[in-house]
């Protein structure tokens, strides 16, 4: 129970979170590289270096310089083990984001100082600040030109509805950018030109008036920051651990991530003050860590993470107690069991087989297609965890099959891919036709790029006239409902676990369906719903 104990004191679990070029991958990058995880850090968008973004490890993100796909990477740092989950920052791919988030014990929010606070930023925030998930702001790119600090501070309140408490603030910025003061450690970190992607010294100071400040940065800017600072302890308040980790209280860190600027700062403070493994609410009570059982539960699914080899991996979040390598465990839904040989942990770039796994550590799971998104593992007892998020999908488009020969192959690709939950399939009833379902349009083009290059299928799209999915409950043998489905037998189809659902062309029609027929219900969530 100690080594328990131990090993989640250990661990931190957590995700980034931002709009789309804040800076999200090279942050991840650069943590990964003052964890020692990875030797040097691939440029995101250069093409003078051809090795790509560690954690955009699919093809079409490399090429289009946006992650699609949640990562999962690790590393050690300072005697923690730290998980990162980098999330897509697209909004096409929020509703991977969005399961990601159930998976994290905190989340660090990446704001780009030239535009400040996004709209994809806000929606994300908006769900951290639901679930009261602890968050740290990182405001980036200072070497640019940007937005004055004081005034960022205030966007962040205003438009995330946080109360921010500056940990660090910038002397200067783009071109006139000298450094950081770290408030959290006392300290001024140089940031020297000449030698970009070095990061310059550290110069500590227990007193603000003292006159080697001025020296070091300029009697001006000193003046500034001995205001700034004085501005810092009137206006903001005290930090304070207890209000982060409720969720009341978001401290903020400035630096550069391309530079390595204020990048160790942040880790040391994250190390500091995140929180560790933090229980979960499950359907019949609350889960602790410290639990001796094993629970956890699958947040995501990865199709052919290896292009060599047909593999699919279910990554599992562990919740309580140590999972073990070749032990039986409960897949709660199917009410069967289930070991695995090979539980992937993923090590920067790498995957390694591991024995042991313990709380806030993510696991993947070799899968030939026994899991789904939000399905729970136990040692037996019969629980499953709550808030998988659901959506209905937003556009609707006919898959047709470009190529005969490859009928399986397109088949088994588009069977694989709905199970990631990148999509979701519709088969209508009255002729077997196909009909994907996506909450974003750059899904399409990410479904075609790799049906051809991970399965070797080619498909194309038509578009039809879809307003909603709803899912529909009824006594399929009352009048009732054959009468709807006489009517309606055009617009119904199965979704992938066969559940009946009604493709309706505008809302008019829902509501019309809704008074005409009382004792069906038509829900607008997808098949993440208890089935």
């Amino acid at each position: 129970m100690a080594d328990l104990l131990q090993e989640i004191k250990k661990r931190k679990t957590f995700g980034i979170i931002s709009h789309p070029d804040a800076g999200k991958t090279t942050l991840t990058e650069k943590l990964l590289l003052f964890g020692g995880a990875i030797q040097e850090a691939g440029a995101v968008k250069s093409n003078k270096i051809k090795k790509g973004a560690t954690s955009d490890f699919m093809e079409i993100e490399r090429q289009r310089g946006i992650s699609v796909a949640t990562s999962v990477l690790a590393f050690n740092y300072k005697g923690h083990k730290i998980n990162i989950l980098d999330t897509p920052g697209h909004k096409d791919f929020a509703e991977d984001t969005y399961r990601t988030l159930t998976a994290v014990d905190s989340v660090i929010v990446v704001i780009d100082v030239a535009k400040g606070v996004e709209e994809q930023t806000e929606k994300l925030v908006k769900v951290c600040r639901m679930r009261n998930i602890p968050m740290l702001v990182f405001i980036n790119k200072l070497d640019r030109e940007g937005k004055d600090a004081f005034d960022l501070l205030d966007e962040v309140e205003q438009k995330l509805g946080l109360t921010v408490v500056p940990l660090s603030i910038p002397i200067g910025m783009g071109s006139d950018f000298q450094g950081i003061y770290n408030i959290w450690e006392n300290n001024i970190q140089l940031f020297l030109e000449d030698k970009k992607q070095k990061v310059g010294e550290t110069v500590k100071f227990d007193d603000i008036s003292d006159a080697s400040i001025d020296e070091a940065i300029g009697e001006t800017a000193a003046q500034t920051l001995r205001d700034e600072l004085e501005l810092v302890q009137s206006v903001y308040p005290a930090f304070c651990r207890d209000e982060y980790m409720k969720g009341n209280l978001q401290p903020v860190f400035f630096g550069s991530a391309l530079n390595n600027f204020g990048v160790r700062e942040l880790l040391d403070a994250f190390v500091d003050i995140a929180p560790m493994p933090q229980p979960k609410q499950a359907d019949t009570r609350m889960v602790k860590p410290e639990e001796k059982n094993f629970t956890g539960f699958v947040f995501k699914i990865h199709a052919n993470m290896d292009p060599k080899h047909r593999d699919r991996l279910a990554f599992v979040k562990i919740v309580s107690g140590v999972f073990r390598r070749n032990e039986n465990y409960l897949l709660v839904r199917e009410g069967k069991k289930l070991k695995f040989s090979s539980p992937n942990a993923f090590f920067a770039d790498k995957k390694e087989v591991v024995d042991e796994s313990f709380p806030g550590d993510i696991v993947g799971l070799h899968d030939t297609g026994n899991f789904r998104i939000g399905d729970t593992l136990t040692e037996g007892e019969k629980l499953n965890f709550k808030g998988i998020p659901s959506f209905s999908p937003e556009h609707f488009r006919y898959i047709n099959n470009a190529d005969p020969m490859k009928a399986k192959q397109l088949a088994k690709g588009i069977d694989q891919l709905m199970d990631e939950g990148v999509a979701q399939l519709f088969t209508l009833e009255m002729n077997g036709r196909k009909i994907i379902g996506t909450v974003g349009a750059l899904q399409y083009e990410v479904i075609q790029y790799r049906l051809e290059h991970e399965y070797g299928a080619k498909c194309t799209y038509e578009s039809i006239s879809i307003h909603k999915a709803c899912w529909v409950e009824a006594d399929e043998k009352s009048s009732e409902f054959l009468e709807f489905a006489r009517l309606k037998h055009r617009f119904l189809a199965r979704d992938k676990y066969h559940q009946l659902v009604f493709l309706a062309d505008s809302s008019f029609t829902i509501q019309m369906t809704q008074e005409k027929f009382p004792n069906i219900r038509l829900h607008f969530i997808s098949e993440y719903a208890e089935s």
